[in-house]
């Protein structure tokens, strides 16, 4: 089986859970190359229509993958080869602005993918019925490369990233300056705690950030709106207590998960759980397990990914 991966480029990179779901179904079998898209917005994007054609007559896909629903929606102008879309977001529900209320109709470019689209995967249930869309949908979430992301003993990895070692450090879920993200809360939070210092999420690799959550002492998500935020699955192979917001899937993930607690946009709510998560002790996280047990790891996703490939093919 050959897969087309249509995404964007203009970051000058892919995004590493595209290349880790793509590694997965090659060790599957799957034949896979990709189209990368240069260009923002929907005219920078129909500028490499021609180039799109010729790498599909190139390569001669039997499928089109395209992540995020702009580049469903460009993947979809085709129709020789079937196109399945993953919506990761905010390509559904944007938001209208800082705050909690998000916008009331689709995104309109994810809108023309989902109904062109021969399948649609959306990486949360949550963001499925954000879609109010009704048409058949597999829900599979990114998964977690348990080769990278594992627990390290704390010493070892504060040394390694030139952490001081009798520190309390909680790591924010992203960027500081990414406005959905919620930086300002989560500095609200923080606050309140004695002692506890907040570090960016930004600048390091993937190594770098499996190290961090063994690192640090808790994981923080304040985040306004999510889908299904990788970073919690991740610290959660990595045994890092975690507190978040309500949002996307995060709950699901969690269960009941000793040293993970759901808090309120209240910063004195969420400064009352990362004291609880800094009280946590790690030797009762199976961590690992959850994340299998789930089918969350990079593996058991493949195995889904390619099964939604089989079904659109009429291979099943």
């Amino acid at each position: 089986m050959r897969v087309l991966i249509v995404c964007s480029g203009n970051s000058g990179r892919i995004s590493p859970f595209i290349i880790e779901q793509v590694d997965s179904l090659k060790e599957l079998g799957v034949e896979i190359d990709y189209f990368l898209i240069q260009g923002k917005g929907i005219f920078g994007y129909l500028k490499n229509y021609f180039k799109y054609k010729a790498k599909i007559n190139h390569f001669n896909p039997d499928i089109v993958h395209a992540h995020y629903g702009l580049s469903g929606m460009f993947a979809v102008l085709q129709r020789k080869v079937p196109v399945v879309t993953t919506y990761h977001g905010n390509d559904i529900n944007p938001l209208s602005k800082v705050g909690h209320s998000k916008v009331k109709r689709i995104n309109l470019y994810s809108f023309l993918a989902l109904k062109l689209s021969a399948h649609n995967i959306f990486v949360s249930e949550e963001l499925y019925q954000s879609s109010k869309f009704k048409g058949d949908v597999s829900i599979i979430s990114c998964g977690v490369n348990l080769d990278i992301f594992h627990e390290s003993p704390k010493i070892e990895a504060r040394k390694r990233l030139n952490l001081l070692l009798d520190k309390k450090y909680v790591l924010f879920s992203s960027r500081f300056d990414i406005p959905v993200k919620n930086h300002a809360l989560a500095k609200m939070a923080i606050d309140l705690v004695a002692d506890a210092f907040l570090i960016e999420m930004k600048g390091f690799n993937r190594e770098q950030v499996a190290l961090l959550y063994s690192a640090c002492d808790v994981l923080l998500v304040t985040s306004i709106n999510e889908s299904g935020p990788l970073v919690v699955k991740e610290a959660i192979a990595c045994g890092c207590p975690i507190v978040s917001t309500d949002v996307g899937d995060v709950r699901w993930v969690i269960g009941d998960t000793d040293g993970c607690y759901i808090a309120s946009f209240d910063p004195k709510d969420i400064a009352i759980k990362i004291k609880s998560a800094l009280a946590f002790s790690k030797e009762k996280f199976d961590n690992r397990k959850r994340i299998i047990d789930l089918g969350l790891d990079i593996h058991t996703v493949a195995k889904k990914v390619l099964a939604v490939y089989k079904m659109v093919l009429g291979l099943n």
